[in-house]
């Protein structure tokens, strides 16, 4: 997703550092999760889950995803702030709904590059 960084910088957020296909782990290498597009500073980083199709089912696994992070951040002396984004090239007005009602920021294509549509009300933290 070319310009993320910069299509986040309109709502505030000045992320210094992205990367694709992040995978956390535990200490004896074993998957804990993975996330799509990790965007980080100093004190706060955003997981975004990028999907053809999205589904209601996985903004809920994304919402489990975040609550990972949150655990994994803490058992590791993380304090930032976790933020979450959905990006789908196909997804029912439903899904959008239910994405930004849980407090996240939705990603969709626009003509030759995508929009992000702020959550309703305050993006959710973990």
């Amino acid at each position: 997703m070319p310009y993320l960084q910069e299509k986040f910088r309109e709502y505030g957020f000045k992320f210094h550092e992205a990367m694709s296909a992040r995978v956390f782990s535990d200490g004896d290498d074993n998957t804990l999760f993975e996330v799509d597009v990790f965007l980080q500073n100093g004190d706060k980083a955003m997981l975004v889950e990028v999907k053809t199709t999205l589904t209601t089912e996985d903004v809920k696994a994304h919402i489990a995803r975040l609550e990972k992070m949150r655990n994994y951040a803490d058992l590791h002396g993380d304090k930032r702030v976790f933020l979450g984004a959905v990006a789908g090239v196909v997804m029912t007005s439903n899904v959008k709904k239910y994405a930004l009602k849980q407090g996240f920021y939705v990603i969709e294509p626009s003509g030759e590059t995508f929009i992000i549509i702020p959550p309703n009300g305050q993006p959710k933290e973990w």
